[in-house]
């Protein structure tokens, strides 16, 4: 199984190294890459970056993997797309070639395509997750479904092929999740013991009886 991990200008650190450690840990191969190819990639943290060593290649990945970005939340009454708030970071990326090639990921059968935090934005900026269940941050929700998207307040959301996280630190647990839904439950285990982190949260899926008054 081969993973690629996207890095933009502006990306949160954590969102990456969190899942790249856990799959890694479980043996699946992974890669940093960019919609530009290989570059040095600025994130969000001051003084902080990451190489990227090829470029995205969906026709290649079992796996892409899409963080989301490290900046200022806006205050109160100031515009969501004013400069270094993590909106506006996020919605640079459509001015890259990455939309088309997050596009080709999710239209090619057996591809993956997992996000942590503002990732899903990303998607649902690019128009490619209209009407798909997600998730991201607790304080991007009303802009993800504004975005499109059908919005579930969970930790770990699985759509099928999209696969998406919410805040920083549930990148730990979806790839937890990620390995025992694509390599198996032993391994799995085995890789939360090694980190020490106990899962958080019910995965959510579109399946079984819908309840009553909960």
């Amino acid at each position: 199984m081969h993973a690629q991990f996207i890095l933009f200008d502006g990306f949160d650190p954590l969102d990456v190294i969190a899942p790249y450690e856990t799959l890694g840990a479980g043996g699946v191969e992974v890669g940093l890459v960019s919609a530009e190819g290989p570059r040095e990639v600025p994130s969000g943290l001051r003084g902080v970056g990451l190489r990227a060593t090829a470029v995205l290649d969906p026709a290649r990945a079992d796996l892409v993997v899409v963080p989301g970005a490290a900046g200022r939340i806006p205050a109160e009454g100031e515009e969501p797309g004013a400069d270094g708030t993590v909106p506006a970071l996020l919605a640079r990326t459509l001015g890259t070639p990455l939309p088309g090639l997050l596009k080709e990921a999710l239209d090619r059968p057996g591809t993956t395509v997992a996000t942590v935090c503002g990732g899903s934005y990303v998607l649902a900026l690019a128009g490619l997750i209209a009407g798909r269940h997600a998730t991201t941050h607790a304080l991007g929700l009303d802009a993800l479904w504004n975005a499109g998207a059908t919005v579930v307040d969970a930790r770990v959301v699985d759509d099928g092929d999209l696969v998406t996280a919410a805040g920083v630190t549930s990148g730990l647990d979806l790839g937890l999740y990620l390995l025992e839904r694509e390599i198996g439950p032993r391994v799995a285990h085995a890789v939360q013991r090694l980190l020490s982190h106990e899962r958080r949260g019910v995965v959510w899926r579109a399946e079984g009886p819908v309840p009553a008054g909960v």
